[in-house]
């Protein structure tokens, strides 16, 4: 028994910490830099600096390839406006992302899933997730799964610019 219960806490005690409401409106997203696919490194400054439209998707998910072009739109129209997306895949591997991207011409900000994405939005119960975080830092909108286009576009709204 004093086993079990010692393994049961080293795997509690190796799990990443996930804020308690992560990913909820007005739950605090503390950005760190976020090394992309494409191989550069999107800053948190940068991060900070606008609202983020962010993504949760995987390459195999139906409802995110209906909902893909979209965010692609959004990010075509609004980077410069005070406004950047940013999605992370939840692949397996980088390269089943990467081909995806690729094949669809895909050129907004990607990244791989990570503990910070735990962290800051919780582990996902749906695909896609999209979340918006403000210029402050906060949660300020969330929709778990596959929004309508007329809703992507209409997330312009948080622009700051």
């Amino acid at each position: 028994k004093l086993l079990v219960a010692f393994a049961g806490a080293a795997l509690v005690a190796a799990a990443p910490a996930v804020a308690q409401g992560a990913g909820e409106v007005g739950s605090a997203v503390a950005w760190r830099d976020v090394p992309l696919l494409d191989g550069r490194m999107l800053k948190a400054a940068e991060l900070n600096d606008s609202a983020v439209v962010v993504q949760i998707w995987a390459s195999w998910c139906p409802f995110c390839a209906a909902q893909n072009p979209y965010v692609q739109k959004l990010h075509e129209a609004y980077s410069g406006r005070g406004l950047k997306v940013l999605a992370f895949s939840i692949d397996q591997t980088e390269q089943a992302a990467k081909e995806y991207l690729a094949k669809h011409g895909y050129t907004f900000n990607v990244a791989m899933r990570s503990s910070d994405v735990d962290r800051w939005f919780g582990r996902n119960r749906t695909l896609p997730e999209t979340y918006v975080v403000d210029s402050k830092g906060r949660v300020a909108f969330v929709h778990r799964g596959e929004m309508f286009p007329e809703d992507i576009a209409a997330l312009s709204r948080f622009a700051t610019q």
